[in-house]
Order: structure tokens, then sequence, then C-alpha cells
């Protein structure tokens, strides 16, 4: 959605009072005048058009006539950006007057069009050369004062930042954050060029012996014959090998072949306690840019996101958390924080403008989502003892094309098989094909691709009451799911 600016109309420029007929006794010109008040032009300039009270051009005759409450100064090159904050309405700092304060009136006088821009033009130049002219003058004095009055900046290294601050989460959570290189076929990383398909991607250490987690779809192209290399924040490169992947979750773990000593894993948070509008961090290589950090808020909880890698034709499911922090190619398998530093996901799918969910080479549309992390650290455990993956199942095949009124059992399984599995957990309770799930425990069900997110949320052995209708009619059921070993 593109966006406009608009600019806002700019506010009459307030009265000043009027001029006395003689100047003051005793009055002389202030630093950078000459007696006669006239001085060059400086920075700061308005252009043609700018307008003004006439009582302005007076200014540079009268350099004893203080500024008039209400006026701001001239913004000088090199100003800090963005600027202070307004003051609050209602009250005038620093002892001037309250916003909305009334500004003495000027005596009413007759002036043409062409002297008001004369005269603001003529007030800008002498605010200019005043400027300046203390500039120079401070600078000089300090040569010449015995001791320096320069203020030194205090570098970033030496600022303290407080702990929930994105910068101090991020600074402790880079250094165990990584960038992943894949790169299939022969010739390994640094082989000629054609030697494989090569990709870059993110992962975070998982424990001190070298784990590294990240996504399947982000080392699938070189887990059969390829190469992988993990590169730190601090630069320094290792070689890794995968330990064991699920594609059904996205969920890969590699091991460092010669992992360092004094690895620092990331803790590990409760995805289950999260809610909607807590604060996200999300770190990775967007388009190989390593150790970018972005921030945003948990959008959604329990996301139903069906997934594919673009090559294989396989699609990874989950209940997944929705986040608005800007994740893009690249960000896949790295970590999703809370504010506390903790993982609470890892970052695998966008959804892109016309493309779907994916990993397209779409930029962010701020809608990203991640692998709840208590869902990711059970897939891991197993991925580490066993290098397999348990899955949890109701022996039915379901219709994944429909969408809205539920996951139906379709009328027969992949290659002519039952839909229904004998003696499987859906047969057991009593399901038949073309029954329609509405229902997995406190879960509206309302596709294929939901129900399935639902079940792999669960492990195998769980007791679950489902909800189904056959023939208009409402039923409940009590499954108790069954698993399967391994990606089919």
């Amino acid at each position: 959605m593109s966006t406009e600016n608009e600019g806002n109309a700019v506010p009459a420029a307030p009265s000043v009072p009027p001029r006395p007929d003689t100047a003051p006794e005793g009055s002389s010109p202030g630093p950078g005048h000459s007696a006669s008040g006239s001085s060059p032009a400086g920075p700061g300039a308005p252009g043609p058009g700018a307008t003004e009270t006439s009582e302005a051009a007076t200014a540079a005759e009268r350099p004893w006539q203080s500024p008039q409450p209400g006026h701001a100064p001239a913004q000088h090159p090199g100003a800090a950006w963005p600027p202070p904050p307004l003051p609050s309405y209602g009250g005038g700092g620093n002892g001037g007057p309250a916003w909305g304060a009334p500004v003495p009136a000027a005596e009413p006088r007759r002036r043409r069009a062409g002297g008001l821009v004369a005269a603001v033009l003529v007030a800008a130049l002498v605010a200019g050369g005043v400027g300046g002219g203390i500039g120079y003058w401070a600078a000089e004095s300090n040569d010449d004062a015995t001791g320096s009055t320069t203020v030194s900046a205090v570098s970033p290294q030496d600022l303290k930042r407080e702990p929930g601050t994105v910068a101090a989460v991020a600074g402790k959570a880079l250094p165990s954050v990584v960038t992943i290189e894949a790169k299939s076929g022969a010739g390994g990383l640094d082989g000629p060029e054609g030697g494989g398909e090569a990709g870059t991607g993110t992962g975070f250490v998982y424990d001190r012996e070298g784990h590294i987690l990240t996504n399947n779809h982000v080392v699938a192209s070189a887990a059969d014959g390829g190469a992988l290399s993990v590169i730190f924040s601090n630069g320094k490169k290792y070689d890794a090998e995968v330990v064991g992947r699920a594609q059904g979750y996205d969920v890969a773990v590699l091991k460092l072949k010669n992992a360092p000593p004094g690895l620092a894993p990331l803790p590990l948070g409760n995805s289950d306690k999260v809610v909607v509008g807590d604060s996200t961090i999300a770190i990775g290589a967007p388009f190989g840019l390593s150790n970018t950090v972005t921030t945003g808020i948990i959008s959604a909880k329990n996301r139903p996101v069906a997934s594919g890698d673009g090559s294989s034709g396989k699609n990874s499911y989950m209940s997944a958390l929705q986040t608005d922090a800007s994740i893009n190619p690249g960000n896949s398998g790295g970590p999703l924080l809370d504010s506390s530093g903790a993982v609470i996901g890892i970052n695998s799918a966008i959804q892109s403008a016309g493309n779907g969910l994916g990993q397209s080479q779409a930029g962010s549309i701020g809608l990203g989502f991640a692998i709840p992390i208590n869902q990711a650290k059970t897939v891991a455990e197993q991925l580490i003892k066993t290098g397999r993956p348990v899955y949890a199942v109701i022996g039915a095949t379901v219709d994944m094309a429909g969408e809205g009124t539920g996951a139906k059992i379709a009328s027969e399984g992949a290659g002519g098989t039952a839909a229904v599995t004998p003696n499987g957990p859906a047969a057991k309770a009593g399901l038949k094909p073309g029954d329609v799930i509405t229902g997995f425990g406190d879960k509206a069900i309302d596709s294929g691709p939901t129900l399935i997110s639902e079940i792999w949320n669960h492990k195998p052995g769980d007791k679950i009451t489902l909800t189904y209708e056959r023939g208009g009619k409402e039923h409940k059921a009590e499954v108790i799911l069954g698993e399967r070993e391994g990606d089919s």
C-alpha cells in the first residue's frame, strides 16, 4: 500500500510589539554586529516568498532589541535530528510563555506586501550573521583560554544499555546467532562457480555441544552430499553437518565439526505464555545481510500456516506465531526473541504480496510466521537423540483443499489406500470417510492444514476430543493420537 506525505499549512507569523521611536540610551551593538547594525548574509536565510511583519526589517537597525517570546531560533545545519519533542500544551518552558498564550498585538499599520518579504529576509540575514559571529567568537576564545571548555561526546561502547532495551537484548544475543551457508552438489562452499545450488539462512546456538537449531528448508539442499558452513557474528567460520531434519515441522539440527569452547546457547522461552501485543526481536541475515536486527510485536497466535520451500513440492505445517517484525528471505531459521532475550520461535515463513506463503524473494509486508519454540524444542530433542522426527497422527487422510467448513476425511488415501487407517486412532474413534472434523480439543478447525497444524502441536499418546459432522448432525469422539516416525 503506497502512502503519500501531506504538507501542513504554514501558520501565520506572530505579530511583534511596536517599534520605539528612539533607541535606549547607552545601548551598544551585540557581538557580530557593526555599529550600523549591518550584517552579511548567513546560513538559514529563507527563500523568496516568505512573509513576516514589517517590524522585523528594523532588526538590523536595533541590535539591542531582544527576540520576541514565541519566536524559535532558526535551525542550523548539523543540528540533531530528530528535533527534541515539542513542549506539552498548557505550559511554557524555560521561562517562556505557555503554548497558546496571547502575543501582544501590534499597532495597526499599513504596509505593502513587498515590504513584508523584504523585512523577513533582512531579519533572517541578521540572525545568520549573529549566529556566525558568536560561533567564531566562541571558537577563538577557546583557543586563547588556559583551560578547554570543549565537552567530549561519550563513545557508544561507554554508554550503558538498560536491561530489556532492544540494544541490550541484541548485544547479548548476536554472538549466539549464526549465518548458515548451504551448497548442494560437488565443489563445496569454496568450490568453483556452478558447483551446486547455494543459499543463505540463519540459525542459533542450541547447546554447548555445538548444536545449531534452524529450518529444514535452509539446509535441505546441502543435506545429501552438499556442504554447510556456519559463520558467527565475529566473522569466525566453522564447517557443520546435519544431525537430523524434519521436513513436516520445518526444523533441522546441525552440529559444528570443530565447536569452539565457550559457546553460549540462547535461553529458550515458553511460547505457550506469549500473548498478542508482546514485543518481539528478530535476528537474521535477510538477503544475506548478516546480524540484522528488527523489532515488532506478536500480531496473532495459533495461526495455521502451510509453507513450502519452492522446490520439493512438500509443505510444512505449523500453528505459528505471527509477528510484524521485518522478516525476509535469509531470516529463516533465526530466533524470534521476546523482550527478555529468550527465544519464543524460529522464523520460518512470510506472507508475500501476490505470491502466497513461502520463501520467495519478495520482501516483508509485515506478516511473518515463526514455529513456536515449545514445538521446535521437542522436535530438536528427537533429532539429536535419534536423527529422525516423530509426528502425532490420527490415522486418517483429510482433504487439504477445502477451507472454511472444516477438515473433511477424504474418500480414499494416497495411491488408493484406505482413507481411514484400519485399527488406527480415527477408526477406533468411529470416524469414517466423508466426516467433517470441525473441532480439535478447544480449537476450531476450518481446513485440513489447520487440523494438521493442531495435531502436530501435540505428542503421540495425547487424548483429544474431536468434534465432527456426519449427515448434518454434530458428534464428538475421543481420539488417542498415534505416531509416525520419519518423513514420508
